[in-house]
C-alpha cells in the first residue's frame, strides 16, 4: 500500500469540485428570491385577511409603501417584497462570488510560489 504523494496533482478537476466553486448567476438567484419573498409577504396578507380575528401586521406599511392590510395591499406589499428580495439575493450572490473569486487568487498565488520556491531550492 503507498502512502498519498503530497505533490499536487496536475489535470482536470472532479465534476463535483467543479459544481461547487461555479459562481452564482446574480439575476437568477436574485430572481429566485425575489419571487419567494414576493409570495411570502403576499400569502402573509392573504392568510391575515381570510381569519375571522385579523393579525396586526399593518407594521409592513412602514418599509413598503401603499402598502395595507388589504387585496390591493397585497399586491403592493408582494411587488415591493420580490422587488427587495431581487436586491437582496443579487447583492448575496456578488458577494460570494467575490470572496470565491479572492479565494482562489489567493490559493492559485500560494500554490504558483510554493512551486517557484521549490524550482529555486533545486537550482
Amino acid at each position: 500500500m503507498t502512502a498519498p504523494s503530497a505533490e499536487p496533482r496536475e489535470g482536470p478537476l472532479p465534476s463535483e469540485l467543479l459544481l461547487a466553486f461555479a459562481p452564482l448567476h446574480k439575476a437568477a438567484f436574485g430572481a429566485a428570491i425575489g419571487v419567494a419573498s414576493g409570495l411570502l409577504v403576499f400569502g402573509v396578507t392573504a392568510l391575515t385577511l381570510l381569519r375571522h380575528p385579523p393579525v396586526n401586521i399593518e407594521l409592513l406599511a412602514v418599509y413598503f409603501r401603499g402598502y395595507s392590510l388589504s387585496w390591493t395591499g397585497a399586491l403592493i406589499g408582494g411587488v415591493w417584497a420580490g422587488f427587495a428580495g431581487f436586491v437582496f439575493g443579487w447583492f448575496i450572490a456578488f458577494c460570494r462570488n467575490f470572496v470565491l473569486a479572492v479565494s482562489l487568487f489567493v490559493i492559485r498565488t500560494r500554490a504558483e510560489l510554493a512551486r517557484t520556491r521549490d524550482f529555486l531550492d533545486h537550482v
